[in-house]
């Protein structure tokens, strides 16, 4: 099932505008989640609160004009809260099961950090087998089923790390800083007891054939080689010849400065991720720059840096980027 370019095109144009015109002054947080939504991955979203996170899934949902779920994450959650559990009905002599909120085709996983192990590993077959497990019975979850999952920088107190596993399964890790001057000024103005709804541009139908359309975007072997050489320097900076500068330093940090670095699963969601960002371009081919825009958010997460690095101010995001200055497109 694919969809012609033209088509998609205006289809995306559509979404795009209509979740704009709701949220304001996040375009790239917006951008985020369209790719990941066409990629069929999940999002992980890092921001203070205030900055229109839950806002902008909800809108997401309402263009798409399918269910949204939210589900704040906190230390007592217990995993059926999370996917329901099965109950004793006298009149029919058995167990039904009631769904929980996971059965929503747009999830909100809200403070996910707050939740402690069982729920976890819960939210993770989930998001990877696109399935839930009550008892000895086995559930598919609707399609799509799209995870943006939030955490806050800041406030660390009852929170519980999330295990590497899990963080691999997002498909990008998203940042969302402080709107600017004149967009907050928007949003002021904007501001009235009620608020505005999206409307309806898309439906599930329309979003498999857009995803459809993304798996037939053009890449050349070439790009699949960068991609791939990214990835892999992640894994051993220096030795790919990347200068990570230490910030607040003219002096570039000696020696290797990572623990663990892209995975082939990151190498993978790479060209996926560039993929969809072409189409929402309006292209049928995929280029470098595709690469080089989507790389930040696909690979910020999936590199972690010594302690000794760490000590001295650097962070993932400046692996990231001395690899994409170093890393030759050919």
């Amino acid at each position: 099932m694919q969809v012609a370019p033209d088509r998609s095109d205006a289809t995306l144009q559509r979404l795009t505008h209509e979740i704009g015109r709701i949220v304001v002054g996040q375009r790239d947080l917006i951008e985020g989640l369209l790719i990941a939504l066409l990629s069929t991955g999940h999002v992980l979203v890092e921001g203070v609160p205030g900055l229109a996170k839950t806002t902008a899934i909800r809108t997401l949902a309402q263009a798409l004009g399918v269910g949204f779920g939210r589900i704040q994450f906190t230390p007592d959650l217990l995993p059926g809260d999370l996917l329901g559990t099965p109950f004793y009905v006298p009149e029919r002599g058995a167990f039904v099961v009631r769904k929980g909120p996971i059965f929503a085709p747009i999830l909100l996983a809200d403070e996910v950090n707050r939740a402690p192990a069982k729920v976890q590993s819960a939210l993770l077959e989930a998001m990877e087998e696109r399935q839930v497990t009550l008892g000895d019975e086995s559930f598919r979850l609707p399609e799509p089923f799209f995870v943006m999952a939030t955490q806050n920088p800041v406030e660390l107190e009852g929170t519980y790390p999330l295990p590497e596993a899990q963080i691999d399964r997002f498909l990008l890790k998203l940042v969302v800083p402080y709107p600017d001057e004149e967009a907050e000024r928007e949003i002021v103005r904007r501001d009235t007891p009620r608020a505005a709804s999206a409307q309806q541009v898309c439906d599930a139908d329309e979003l498999a054939r857009l995803r459809s359309a993304a798996e037939s975007v053009h890449v050349a072997p070439a790009l699949v080689d960068y991609a791939v050489r990214l990835v892999r320097a992640t894994r051993a900076p220096a030795a790919a010849g990347a200068r990570i500068r230490v910030p607040g330093s003219d002096a570039p940090f000696e020696g290797e400065c990572v623990t663990l670095g892209g995975s082939p699963r990151a190498s993978m969601y790479l060209v996926r991720a560039a993929r969809a960002r072409a189409l929402l371009e309006g292209r049928d081919f995929a280029t470098p720059f595709d690469v080089k825009r989507v790389a930040p958010d696909v690979l910020r997460h999936r590199v972690i840096v010594t302690y000794e690095a760490e000590a001295d101010g650097v962070r993932p995001e400046h692996v990231v980027e001395a690899v994409l200055a170093s890393v030759e497109t050919a």
